[in-house]
């Protein structure tokens, strides 16, 4: 009985110092891959599953994905996506409630989908939702107890705890980079905003003159768009340069980045980019935008072409100001010419 008691004693000063020590890193730390994998360690620690993951919620596609995967088998199956809803994961997802199943062929919520991918065998699950303020953000789900014990009411409160820690950790790194992205981009494109693009510029010119390397930056400037804010309001017009800026970035690579430089002008970077590739580039995203119909959802059928300007560093420029005057100077021999054009500085 001693024994039993000590034993208890100290699995709960071992819970006590795991909470103590997750609590100081959410006070220390807004990186949220950080403070989630310690968590998920601790999870393992405590609890002792064969296989543990965190699944968070993309509320774009409206689906879960695995953002952390532990154990046996894990690299197989991390880069899954479960639809909402589906299996026991899905189901904690929309439901939002908490679930021990001892037995889980015996329920009807449980698909073999995961295990059919990695070859693993489910018997058991606790599975937990991360929640804040009513809202479901991902959950926690521990697969199988190590020694073919089975999980019990105990192991899902303490998930249940460590799950409310890491749903505070994922709401303020969210909040934080939230606030963070709201100064450096656009609100209407969502594209990056001219202030995000100075300090940008200052990184690449370093880049480019360590490596000399030419970079390239296209202007563009739309062709009568105060015609469309004229005829259809200003609301119409908001969304036609939300279309224009997804179909600005189909065209460019991951390294490039795409800025709204104010009312329908745009800017777009293209680091270790000779002038001539640029050029092609912004052929591209011409022909993009001559193809494409735009506000076909909101019931019309708009047509918008641009004037671009391309230069280089440090051919054309030595300093960004510079650099976007060359670049703009060459659109505006487009604008004032034929328009729906290209010029190269």
């Amino acid at each position: 009985m001693k024994d039993t008691r000590t034993d208890e004693l100290k699995r709960k000063i071992e819970e006590l110092s795991i909470f103590n020590e997750i609590g100081k890193t959410l006070t220390s730390t807004l990186d949220i891959k950080e403070i989630l994998n310690i968590i998920m360690l601790k999870i393992g620690e405590l609890l002792r599953p064969d296989n543990w993951s965190l699944l968070l919620v993309d509320e774009e596609r409206g689906d879960l994905y695995f953002e952390i995967v532990v154990g046996e088998r894990a690299e197989k199956i991390k880069h899954m996506r479960l639809k909402m809803g589906e299996g026991i994961a899905g189901w904690v997802a929309v439901k939002g409630e908490k679930l021990l199943i001892p037995d889980v062929s015996k329920d009807e919520r449980f698909t073999l989908n995961v295990d059919l991918v990695s070859g693993f065998e489910t018997r058991s699950v606790v599975c937990v939702p991360l929640k804040c303020k009513g809202k479901v953000l991902g959950v926690i789900e521990l697969v199988n107890k190590a020694g073919r014990n089975k999980f019990s009411e105990e192991d899902l409160f303490i998930l249940t705890t460590l799950a409310d820690y890491a749903a505070i950790a994922l709401e303020n790194a969210q909040y934080f980079h939230k606030v963070k992205e709201l100064t450096i981009t656009d609100d209407v494109t969502r594209l990056y905003n001219s202030r995000y693009m100075y300090d940008y510029l200052d990184q690449e010119m370093r880049r480019s003159q360590r490596y000399e390397m030419e970079l390239s930056i296209i202007f563009l400037d739309l062709d009568y768009f105060k015609n469309v804010n004229d005829t259809y309001g200003h609301l119409v017009g908001s969304r036609l340069l939300r279309e224009i800026a997804k179909v600005i970035i189909t065209c460019l690579r991951d390294v490039d980045i795409a800025v709204r430089y104010g009312g329908d002008e745009f800017v777009v970077i293209l680091p270790s980019t000779p002038k001539k590739n640029a050029v092609l580039v912004a052929e591209r995203i011409r022909d993009c935008m001559k193809n494409t119909v735009f506000l076909q959802s909101q019931g019309l059928k708009i047509r918008q072409t641009a004037s671009f300007g391309v230069a280089s560093f440090p051919k054309d420029a030595n300093n960004k100001l510079d650099l976007i005057r060359q670049a703009d100077k060459a659109m505006y021999r487009i604008k004032n010419s034929s328009r729906d054009g290209i010029e190269a500085s």
